[in-house]
Order: structure tokens, then C-alpha cells, then sequence
């Protein structure tokens, strides 16, 4: 058994196959998700669990050099934009359109419980070096 915290082997395999600059997107349980893009969905009831919990969890893990968000949510979730604001240093805000359209690229989309507006991040992953 592994060592660390982190008890998901969906996510555990996603984060050891990253590299620099690949994304995993974190979403609420309204985003949709692209075909082709692998669906982690740990949803299991509205707000369970919340999106904050599984972003700590998985910033844990991995190395972020930088996050995106919806430009929305600093006015139809500022709970979510504050805690994104407080918890990252380098944010790109993009129109809630144009992140629906770079989570095609990402390596997955965890998908949660959290059902507020614009509650969705994009992880950028950096290096250890």
C-alpha cells in the first residue's frame, strides 16, 4: 500500500503521467466533459465533496506552475474566485466559453459535487526542477 494520503488510483495514475505544462481540469458536477477526455467523477451528492477539498488534495500531489479559471466567477462565485485568488499565485481568467474549449486538451476532468456557478479550475503542471 501506497505511502501517501492520496488513496484515489484514477487520479494517482493521471498525476504520475503528467508533464510540464499538461492539464487536469477539477469541475463542478454541471461542466461538460469532452468526449475523448478521460472522466475521473467523484461525485456523489450535491456539494460532496466540494471542489476546495479535492483542489487541496490534488495540489498536494502535484506541482502547479499555473491555474485557469472562468473570468465569470469573480462575479457569480466570488467564494470560489477568492479562494482560487488566495490559494494561486499565477491565474489566467478566460472567458467561461474559451476554458470549456481548452478542456479538451487536459489529461482529465475530476469531476466533483459542487454545484455553484464557474466553479471549475484548470491545473497547469510544472516541474520539480
Amino acid at each position: 500500500m501506497r505511502k501517501s494520503r492520496f488513496l484515489n488510483s484514477e487520479i494517482t495514475k493521471v498525476l504520475a503521467d503528467i508533464g510540464h505544462t499538461d492539464t487536469i481540469v477539477i469541475a463542478d458536477c454541471g461542466l461538460p466533459i469532452p468526449d475523448g477526455v478521460k472522466k475521473i467523477d467523484l461525485s456523489l451528492t450535491l456539494g460532496v465533496p466540494a471542489i476546495d477539498v479535492v483542489i487541496k488534495a490534488v495540489v498536494d500531489e502535484m506541482e502547479v506552475e499555473k491555474v485557469t479559471i472562468a473570468e465569470e466567477a469573480e462575479v457569480r462565485n466570488e467564494a470560489f474566485s477568492q479562494f482560487a485568488n488566495a490559494r494561486f499565485h499565477s491565474i489566467e481568467k478566460v472567458s467561461h466559453e474559451v476554458f470549456k474549449q481548452q478542456t479538451k486538451s487536459a489529461k482529465a476532468v475530476i469531476r466533483t459535487g459542487e454545484h455553484t456557478p464557474y466553479a471549475n479550475i484548470i491545473l497547469h503542471a510544472g516541474v520539480i526542477f
